[in-house]
């Protein structure tokens, strides 16, 4: 019964938008397994044609608790200076599904020179890629499978299967240093209405939409020995809703702004070990997310394997079972190397 009930309660609130609902794009335990899935200026980035594969199940044990699985393929063309990568994803909770896909683009400017002692020359080490993103998202939702006491209710397309697509396109720069990086995204910039506002409703009352989400992300690396113990702190800051009109009873986003913290060490540039911390910085409208333990390896025929596990600190951590991420990346084909000398360095990002 309450597990149940705990869906029903979240389905609501997701299409209603009161001021517990929560954001509307995928997320991800690990965001850094594969940036291109929220900045599409990450394409072309890694020196490879890479392909990613993450699967997500949140609240494990919960009946109809969020699951989504995502993929991404990108590469770099160096003649032309462009990357071009497709991201594609699906969410689903009970009765909701989102499927997007994507088609991505980004330009790649060269800002630093560093001297290479072997080639006796100045070549690049720091880039800036300004990346776009054009595609469609489907919002699906099967009103019927739920119990009413009203079958008239316009919030739940009166019990009518809701089923619209919607074009969309998003931004994002990102700056690629050997020690640091810093990035900025828009993943879809289109605020669509989800439902049309009936004749007799109050322009007060809200009516369910998408809203534009911002995220923000940096991290640098710390040499502890060499290159065989190197820790690596990451910050990533997520908006919903920033530079746009309200649209709930309390002119409010109902979405508060968080944080992940993250902090890894990699060991051997084959082992990464990391603990992370999510949370809203308001905690008058929200709580304390979730602690996250993660691991992943990269083997030396280029594939990429990782897990992560968050155990969740808000009151759904009786019910539910924690929440857990799986992923796995491939190195598919190396850009060509010729006039591109730093374009494939070991990746701390």
């Amino acid at each position: 019964m309450i597990r149940t009930t705990t869906i029903l309660v979240l389905c609501t609130l997701f299409i209603v938008s009161v001021p517990l609902s929560a954001q509307q794009d995928p997320m991800f335990t690990k965001y850094i397994f594969n940036p291109m899935s929220y900045n599409p200026a990450y394409a072309g980035t890694t020196g490879y044609l890479d392909m990613t594969v993450l699967h997500r199940h949140q609240w494990w044990g919960l009946k109809g608790a969020p699951m989504t699985q995502n993929l991404t393929m990108h590469s770099f063309l160096p003649k032309k200076n462009i990357g071009l990568g497709v991201n594609t994803s699906l969410d689903q909770i009970a009765i909701y599904r989102q499927f997007n896909f994507y088609g991505s683009f980004s330009y790649r400017l060269a800002l630093g020179k560093r001297y290479h002692r072997h080639r006796k020359s100045r070549n690049p080490d720091t880039y800036l890629y300004m990346g776009m993103q054009g595609g469609v998202t489907n919002f699906n939702a099967d009103f019927r499978k739920l119990d009413y006491s009203n079958y008239n209710d316009p919030a739940f397309n009166n019990a009518q299967p809701l089923n619209i697509w919607l074009p969309n396109f998003g931004a994002g720069i990102y700056l690629q240093a050997p020690k640091f990086f810093v990035g900025f995204s828009s993943p879809m910039l289109l605020e669509h209405s989800l439902r049309k506002r009936e004749s007799w409703e109050s322009i007060n009352v809200p009516v369910a939409q998408m809203y534009r989400h911002f995220y923000l992300s940096g991290g640098v690396i710390i040499k502890l020995k060499g290159e065989d113990i190197v820790l690596r702190p990451i910050l990533l800051i997520k908006n919903v809703g920033m530079f746009t009109a309200r649209n709930s009873a309390d002119q409010k986003v109902n979405a508060p702004s968080e944080f992940d913290l993250d902090v890894s060490l990699i060991y051997k540039r084959k082992f990464w070990f990391g603990v992370a911390f999510r949370s809203a910085f308001n905690l008058n409208r929200s709580s304390y997310d979730s602690v996250d333990f993660w691991f992943s390896v990269r083997l030396k025929n280029k594939l990429r394997l990782g897990l992560a596990y968050d155990l969740t600190l808000t009151k759904l951590r009786g019910p539910a079972q924690g929440t857990y991420e799986l992923m796995m990346g491939y190195d598919l084909i190396p850009v060509p190397i010729i006039n591109l000398p730093d374009m494939r360095p070991y990746k701390w990002f």
